[in-house]
């Protein structure tokens, strides 16, 4: 980014037909990769770096590797183009209700304000902490605070290559880890493993632990507090388009106000809007969150319609959760206007589900929820109206949905119905099938 690069990440738990899909949208110049993950660039042509050794010389697509680069005398006669605040650093694909994924566009100015943000925040001024990285560097959380903000910081960050819960609780012993931002299923596996992990792990060193993708409850806050008496807790919200923190509690009070995002990040602004109306609400009231800061993206790429409808004029950002602000500040999420399924802090489209479902000889028409769960959050549910003669199973409908997309969107259940409900304008009326699916737990 220094140089005036753009940046775009991709999960590697895509599937080459969905990576394939963000490289035409996106016409990178370049990939680095790890020998591991070449066979998903197959339909590519793009010249590749290497982010480990070169193990197969053979394959000509591959130009150096970044051990080969670093070994290298840097020319004397490069020409850096300068870089202004307002330029694009980065290009992260942010999961869309409508189906296919939208690339955000951030630009630099964005990202120093989140640094400046993270710095607060976490009070980082004030002394090096030790930071255990669960969370993926492709998402603007790990992209934003852990690539960035933490390493500006001087903080040291210790990167985990895919997460196990083994491997975290050692790295926190080995590298006396203050800080562990993770998404609610891991807080509630070490608490629901609490017992046996202080049996076996060292975990003294532990200050706080920073959940954030969906609210706590009071009972997971109070029996973690119980079982760590010595770890805060502290929770945050963000988006892609906010280039992560919006909102975050900053002290044991603040997050024992249950269920909270917490305050408004500073140099935030935020109004509830009244979806329907446009109105803006006094506090206590439920609407949209609209925000607006120096980090709000920049638009979509290539997308003015959408950027449209998600930024207004004035710079607000729509952020399609339905919240409301209390008398103190607090900002509490209630609902998402914008339907996305939470697997483990990962979003999944339910769109892009149905739409797959679709292309099935046997489906004549889906519909996907997010099912509730314990341990995950959410998990993708289909309710599936099989063509006239049909005998497919559940089973098959899963089968065919897991080998074409990654592993957190698969369907986890299936339900077949006569007809998915529709409202007039052909919209499907997900709160009744959501209704119908939980009223049977």
């Amino acid at each position: 980014m220094s140089l005036g690069a753009i940046i775009t990440t991709t999960n590697p738990l895509n599937t080459p037909r969905e990576i394939a899909k963000q490289i035409a949208d996106s016409n990178p110049k370049l990939v680095f990769t790890t020998c591991q993950l070449i066979s998903k660039l197959a339909s590519s042509n793009l010249p590749i770096i290497l982010l480990d050794d070169n193990n197969n010389p053979s394959n000509t697509k591959i130009v150096t590797s970044l051990t080969e680069m670093m070994m290298n005398e840097p020319s004397q006669n490069r020409v850096r183009d300068r870089v202004n605040q307002d330029d694009t650093a980065t290009l992260l694909y942010s999961s869309g209700t409508t189906g296919a994924s939208k690339g955000v566009v951030s630009s630099h100015r964005n990202l120093m304000a989140m640094v400046q943000t993270v710095f607060g925040r976490f009070n980082l001024l004030e002394g090096v902490q030790t930071f255990i990285c669960t969370v993926p560097m492709f998402h603007i959380y790990g992209l934003a605070v852990f690539a960035t903000a933490l390493l500006a910081s001087g903080s040291t960050v210790v990167v985990l290559s895919k997460f196990e819960m083994r491997d975290m609780l050692l790295s926190i012993e080995k590298y006396h880890a203050t800080y562990l931002p993770l998404v609610p299923p891991i807080l509630v596996a070490m608490l629901n493993g609490a017992d046996q992990i202080k049996a076996k792990y060292d975990l003294s060193s532990l200050q706080s632990v920073i959940s954030g993708g969906a609210p706590l409850s009071k009972e997971v806050i109070e029996g973690f507090l119980e079982k760590y008496p010595t770890v805060r807790i502290l929770q945050g919200y963000g988006l892609t388009e906010s280039t992560g923190i919006g909102a975050s509690t900053d002290s044991p009070e603040e997050g024992r106000r249950y269920g909270t995002a917490g305050l408004l990040s500073p140099s935030f602004e935020a109004k509830i809007v009244d979806p329907d109306s446009g109105e803006a609400l006094p506090v206590n009231r439920t609407g949209e969150l609209w925000l607006r800061g120096p980090s709000i993206m920049k638009g979509y790429f290539s997308n003015p319609e959408a950027t449209s409808s998600t930024l207004d004029s004035q710079g607000w950002l729509r952020t399609g959760d339905l919240c409301y602000i209390d008398d103190d500040g607090f900002i509490f999420v209630v609902d998402r206007l914008k339907e996305l399924i939470k697997y483990k802090g990962y979003q999944v489209p339910p769109a892009e589900l149905e739409a797959l479902l679709l292309t099935h000889p046997e489906i004549s028409d889906a519909a996907v929820i997010p099912f509730p769960d314990r341990e995950v959050g959410q998990y993708p549910m289909a309710y599936v109206v099989r063509k006239p003669g049909s005998n497919l199973s559940e089973s098959a409908v899963m089968d065919f949905v897991a080998r074409q997309v990654a592993p957190y969107k698969r369907i986890r259940k299936v339900a077949f119905v006569i007809s998915v409900p529709k409202n007039q304008s052909g919209k499907i009326l997900r709160k009744d099938l959501i209704k119908l699916a939980t009223s049977k737990l």
